[in-house]
């Protein structure tokens, strides 16, 4: 049981889109240097050079927390550090997305990314810099704000955006 937890890492939900059961699919890659492991708690902490890989998502940070709901699928990942890092190909047809921040959380069942603090989110030619960006994979909706909860002073929102082809 303790072995499952640790392996369901970044298990998807069925309702899945097309890119995450492909995800879903692939074999768990983890490095770090510790791992305390909670079964009863459903949570998995890794700390130290985390690097956690399965198909093309990436969570990268000092320490991620994964936490599963009672089906033991992931149902958030948490990722701290000085760059924590997100980043998955949403579809096959769409740009890999890359998110950066203090503190990235990921949402499994919204496929809903927030970036904390130094936040910055790039997607195609498109990028988003700010205090605060929340990322929906699945629509492409950015939402930003220069001030929020964990994010130390004000960070003005920016972005570059490119035109439509």
């Amino acid at each position: 049981m303790l072995l499952t937890l640790a392996l369901i890492g970044l298990a998807w939900s069925p309702a899945a889109s097309m890119a995450q059961q492909r995800d879903a699919d692939q074999p768990i890659h983890i490095e770090a240097d510790r791992l305390d492991l909670d079964d009863v708690a459903g949570t998995a902490v890794y700390t130290g050079d985390v690097d956690i890989r399965q198909g093309t998502m990436r969570i990268t940070g000092d320490r991620v927390e994964l936490r599963r709901n009672a089906a033991g699928e992931l149902s958030r990942a948490t990722a701290r550090g000085e760059r924590a890092y997100l980043e998955q190909q949403p579809d096959p047809d769409q740009p890999v997305v890359r998110g950066w921040g203090r503190t990235v959380i990921y949402h499994a069942a919204e496929r809903r990314v927030e970036l904390i603090d130094r936040a910055e989110l790039h997607q195609g030619g498109d990028t988003f810099d700010g205090g605060y960006l929340e990322y929906f994979l699945d629509r492409r909706v950015v939402q930003a704000r220069a001030e929020s909860e964990g994010v130390e002073g004000r960070q003005r929102i920016r972005m570059t955006l490119q035109p439509e082809r």
